[in-house]
């Protein structure tokens, strides 16, 4: 938990975005896994923790912005709580942690909030995600749970993107040790990536790293010798010679609730073949050209499309690929190697703040998101700005039905060579992922270095 004037001047800033009104913001609750009793592990909203940091379920906040004060609203603990989870502090006392000097039991939350309505208040509400939140906040306020994301507050959405998209020192230094942790669990994965090991076995090994040296793993760990799926969760399958490991994994810190998101991608045995290093050093260069380019004021669409254009590139030269490259890439020919987009935010998301609407995170009134199939699925595209923590995840895939689909269809034979291309189908794919923060002059890669040469990954394998 961050000191109480750090939680004190976020809810500052944030009253200073906001007009008038209250603004409402439910914590997540227990979410049970097979009956009530026996739950997932619990995640507090993120949101939430932003402002009021404390991490348990059952509690919802108030900032009133008539009022000037913020309400925290939760239950004390009685002796069947003290039985099973032994003594546990106060509201008051939690609310003192935050800078909370007013806090009610969690009923009094609906009474607020509908008193609010009752006097024509404008209530300022997230778009929720948990059923049952949509449930409590339908409860609440009055409106259907599907016209909910409707009602949500543009202001209010607006305000938390602005705010939560610029990191702070504090938030920065923990997503660095994030991607330390998750640097050990890559490295891990390459040791680990020979011929008859089965994928469960690198998948629950690397689980257990990022749960035994900061929380658990900041989204499902995505690994496969089967690359070509972007995420591919399942574990199956058994490594075997001439086949690529993509690990696309990262952890978050327990109490802070901040993430790292890393990819690499190494083949099994620990030798590239001539074709692999020939793809990979594609990528790698894709990832690092993208890196050098990012600035504060660049739309990161830009930076999407100079890692377009390097694959593009490169794929020529081996034949995969021809023609103009600029214009191969203005009408998305190089979209059946790389049909996702460069990168998103990170922070307390792993794909930070997309659940109050992706639109609102990576695009805004001057850059809009392309239809163009592949374009069409970059996260962020608008300009960067100094204290945003973004990844950088370029890579090549050959998905053999999106490959058959565009042959029989014709689509860009003038830029790509279906012929060769069909020698590949075998191949899967490849992705190198970074998590970088842009800075007042540049960008900085966060983190210890993670091996991503081919030198660098045939050595560690070989140790």
């Amino acid at each position: 938990m961050f000191t109480p004037q750090t939680y004190m001047a976020r809810r500052d800033a944030l009253r200073r975005e906001i007009k008038s009104g209250i603004i409402i913001l439910p914590g997540n609750n227990e979410a049970s896994f097979n009956y009530p009793a026996n739950t997932y592990h619990f995640r507090q909203d993120s949101t939430f923790s932003y402002f009021f940091g404390i991490n348990q379920p059952d509690l919802a906040a108030i900032v009133d912005i008539e009022e000037d004060k913020d309400i925290l609203f939760g239950n004390d603990v009685d002796m069947d709580d003290i039985i099973w989870m032994g003594p546990q502090p106060s509201m008051t006392e939690r609310g003192e942690k935050v800078g909370i000097k007013e806090t009610h039991p969690l009923k009094e939350f609906d009474v607020y909030v509908k008193e609010a309505m009752s006097k024509g208040r404008k209530v300022h509400f997230l778009p929720p995600y948990r059923g049952e939140t949509k449930i409590w906040l339908s409860d609440i306020t009055g409106f259907p749970v599907s016209q909910l994301k409707g009602e949500a507050s543009i202001e209010l959405i607006k305000a938390v993107v602005k705010l939560r998209s610029v990191k702070s020192s504090e938030e920065i230094e923990i997503i660095n040790k994030m991607v330390d942790v998750a640097g050990l669990m890559h490295t891990t994965a390459m040791k680990m990536a020979f011929p008859g090991i089965v994928e469960q076995e690198i998948a629950g090994t690397i689980e257990g790293i990022a749960l035994a040296k900061a929380g658990p793993v900041s989204f499902p760990v995505i690994l496969s010798i089967n690359g070509q799926t972007l995420h591919n969760h399942y574990h199956g399958n058994t490594l075997t010679e001439g086949r690529m490991l993509v690990v696309d994994a990262g952890c978050e810190s327990e109490e802070y609730l901040l993430a790292s998101d890393i990819t690499r991608t190494c083949p099994v045995g620990g030798k590239f073949n001539h074709r692999q290093k020939d793809i990979y050093e594609i990528v790698l260069k894709a990832n690092m050209n993208a890196i050098e380019a990012i600035k504060p004021g660049i739309p990161y669409r830009d930076v999407h499309m100079i890692a377009a254009r390097t694959i593009t590139e490169g794929l020529k030269a081996l034949g995969l690929m021809k023609g103009d490259t600029d214009e191969a890439v203005a009408q998305g020919a190089h979209a059946m190697f790389l049909p996702h987009g460069l990168g998103h935010m990170l922070g307390m998301d792993v794909h930070d703040l997309e659940g109050v609407g992706e639109n609102y995170v990576g695009y805004n009134d001057e850059i809009k998101r392309s239809e163009q199939f592949g374009t069409a699925f970059l996260r962020m595209g608008r300009k960067l700005e100094p204290g945003f923590v973004i990844t950088v995840e370029p890579g090549i895939y050959f998905i053999p039905a999106l490959i058959d689909q565009w042959k029989a269809e014709g689509l860009h034979k003038d830029f790509i060579n279906y012929d060769i291309v069909e020698n590949y189908k075998d191949f899967g794919g490849i992705r190198i992922e970074d998590d970088v923060l842009v800075t007042d002059s540049g960008v900085r890669v966060l983190g210890k270095p993670i091996p991503k040469t081919v030198n660098e990954i045939e050595n560690l394998m070989a140790g």
